[in-house]
């Protein structure tokens, strides 16, 4: 019972985070997962089936704040439901231990880069007057994100947010909103990949609905933040949360000297506080100008 509590957490907080930010629900569910010694694949099937109702009510939310582009989200379902049926099948036919370390790894560098976006590259809500984003644009990403979503567990907002947040002429708010509600094909897409690959016996059900739970009840929070917490803060702890999570299951599998683990521990909880008053600093000194 204590542990679907746990996990109930873990849906409500990477919902909050994801419906916030346009990422981070697979990678912060699959990371802390997979701390509990689950396997990959079957970690990774666990959030996508969760996320499957999860992303429905964000998406209902986001809509009901009028965040979505519509037409952008069609653009991007096809594409990346393919490349999420195609990842859940690669990694579902793995052996997990094998693969553990080297997704730890990919969801590592995601929240490096999830943290330096957001530091220093990431540019204020911006209202601009028009947003294209060509077919031949919106195929490669949908299927590159929607691949690696489904064999990291996380991936389509990381991958897909910064890169329109990069296009002219959206908010970040309708970015967010577009990536949460497209997200829904491609949960819905792995889902079936995990279960032709595993079988519907694999799945933990308990977790699932935990995370489910957790998960609904973020949702309609998560849209109404996205109006009120700077991105900038947001993405900064997501992304030093990320990397602490991963650098645990990296440490376990490749450094057999336990010992330096609290130093490197340390160390990086240590960057991450940094970076988190740098950016309220920042935030502060910038509200300040306007």
């Amino acid at each position: 019972m204590k542990k679907l509590i746990i996990f109930a957490f873990i849906g409500f907080l990477a919902q909050l985070i994801d419906g916030s930010l346009g990422m981070a629900y697979g990678v912060t569910s699959t990371s802390l997962l997979l701390a509990f010694s689950i396997s990959p694949a079957i970690a990774s099937a666990t959030v996508h089936l969760s996320e499957v109702v999860t992303t429905m009510a964000s998406g209902v939310s986001h809509i009901k704040f009028g965040n979505v582009d519509k037409k952008l989200v069609y653009q991007l379902i096809i594409p990346g439901s393919i490349g999420a049926f195609l990842g859940a099948t690669f990694l579902s036919n793995m052996p997990g231990e094998l693969v553990k370390p080297y997704i730890s790894i990919f969801l590592l560098l995601l929240g490096v880069y999830v943290m330096i976006r957001f530091l220093f590259i990431y540019k204020s809500n911006e209202e601009k007057m028009k947003a294209k984003v060509t077919i031949k644009q919106s195929v490669p990403l949908g299927f590159i994100a929607g691949f690696f979503d489904a064999t990291g567990g996380g991936g389509w907002g990381p991958i897909a947010t910064p890169v329109l947040l990069a296009k002219k002429g959206m908010t970040a708010r309708k970015v967010v909103g577009t990536v949460d509600t497209s997200e829904f094909a491609i949960a819905v897409s792995a889902t079936l990949g995990f279960f032709i690959s595993l079988g519907w016996e694999a799945v933990i059900w308990p977790w699932v609905i935990a995370l489910m739970i957790g998960g609904v009840i973020a949702a309609p929070i998560a849209a109404w933040l996205v109006r009120i917490v700077p991105a900038h803060l947001m993405g900064v702890l997501v992304g030093g949360f990320i990397i602490l999570t991963n650098s645990r299951t990296l440490l376990h599998t490749w450094i057999e000297n336990t010992a330096i683990y609290p130093y490197l521990y340390g160390l990086i909880f240590i960057v991450w506080m940094l970076a988190i008053i740098f950016t309220i600093i920042k935030f502060k000194k910038k509200k300040m100008l306007v």
